[in-house]
């Protein structure tokens, strides 16, 4: 994944850094745009996974919109040049100051995840003088199988709305004339490898549409929002999420009707892969038990394993000795900054390059000054050529 020539010219930089390889980045966009033309579908980058410059112009190079979850993403992605007819907006604490600047954008849709929600937002639109475009994020109770804390579609997750409360919602839509339904929004959850997940997803989305349906409701829109995985396991054998699997099973399970548009939002899919965390061995720490290998790289840097105990394949880059057993650790005061424990390295010793693999989402754009620490910076493989 990381050419002999690039650990070469990190050398002589300051680390930690993260590298982007932005050739897999083009591949991985090649392929998904591919797949959402092969089926006609439309696509909204979710920017929460990565909202670096660089990247933000590469997804929108493939004409993608955004998928944003506060009002200053709102603001990025316009400001990134994203056509707000094509950016969404999800969150389930929408300030009205957020709410006001995204109807002045003129964005596509607000995916509103309350009855509460669509009630202030009406007013506002009125108060503007404007019509707001919605979806109902709806809450479809399904378990997607993964993290807890990025489990977003079970019934007493925070997300969405759930079935009990349609007729509440189609009552106070008849009120609004400054509100205009879209469609459905569903999302239910991230770093999802089981496909059968989404295939109970396209079933579920068809027994709802079914009450709408009945109740004379049309729906233009079906938004299947992200959720595909990655491997993080072997991300140099497997670079690529699997998206020709996984747009299959959406278009053998999803009823889509005459005149429907099909929206997902991909993140980790497009970025994770491309993204690797370079650290520099600090110390090796021999215990009677264990060998540490301290790195200069910290949670504050990437907050994913300390936060959801997240695997991520760890790569001594300058070493060719033989492998042995370390816990991988990080400079934080906190017992939490683990990179991995008994991992299998290539003997390490003090200024090792280190990379720790699958850091393109939910890495950089997470990352904090805890302990006063610098933020790595940014290295992209078209500036090393």
């Amino acid at each position: 994944m990381i050419t002999k020539e690039q650990v070469e010219a990190f050398g002589a930089m300051e680390t930690p850094f993260y590298f982007y390889d932005m050739d897999l980045l083009h591949r991985t966009l090649d392929t998904y745009k591919t797949q959402i033309d092969k089926y006609g579908y439309n696509a909204h980058y979710a920017m929460k996974a990565n909202a670096n410059d660089r990247i933000l112009d590469a997804v929108r190079s493939y004409g993608l919109g955004a998928d944003c979850v506060s009002g200053n993403e709102v603001k990025l992605a316009v400001k990134s040049g994203f056509d707000p007819q094509k950016i969404v907006y999800a969150g389930v604490g929408k300030s009205d100051k957020e709410i006001k600047a995204a109807l002045r954008a003129g964005i596509f849709s607000f995916n509103c995840e309350s009855v509460p929600e669509i009630r202030i937002i009406s007013q506002l639109a009125a108060g503007m003088g404007r019509k707001a475009r919605i979806s109902i994020r709806v809450n479809p109770d399904i378990d997607a199988h993964t993290h807890k804390y990025i489990s977003t579609g079970l019934k007493e997750n925070k997300f969405g709305i759930s079935p009990w409360a349609f007729q509440d919602v189609v009552d106070l839509l008849a009120q609004c004339p400054n509100i205009t339904l879209l469609g459905l929004h569903f999302h239910v959850g991230s770093q999802i490898t089981e496909l059968p997940v989404f295939a109970l997803l396209c079933r579920r989305i068809e027994e709802l549409q079914q009450w709408f349906i009945a109740h004379n409701v049309p729906i233009a829109n079906l938004n299947l929002g992200g959720g595909l995985g990655v491997n993080y396991q072997n991300p140099g054998g497997d670079p690529v999420a699997h998206f020709e699997d996984y747009f299959e099973t959406i278009h053998k399970n999803l009823v889509v009707r005459p005149g429907q548009q099909v929206h997902f939002e991909p993140g980790r899919a497009l970025v994770a892969q491309c993204g690797h965390l370079i650290s520099r061995v600090l110390y090796v720490k021999v215990g009677r038990e264990k060998k540490f290998a301290i790195l200069d790289a910290g949670m504050n840097d990437l907050i994913r394993p300390a936060l959801y105990q997240a695997w991520h394949d760890i790569e001594n880059l300058s070493s060719t000795g033989r492998k042995m057993r370390y816990d991988v650790v990080g400079p934080v005061c906190e017992s939490s900054d683990c990179w991995g424990q008994k991992r299998l390295l290539n003997t390490c010793r003090r200024g090792d390059l280190v990379a720790i693999h699958s850091a393109g989402a939910y890495g950089q754009v997470m990352a904090m000054r805890y302990n006063q620490r610098d933020l790595a910076k940014a290295v992209y493989s078209d500036d090393l050529k």
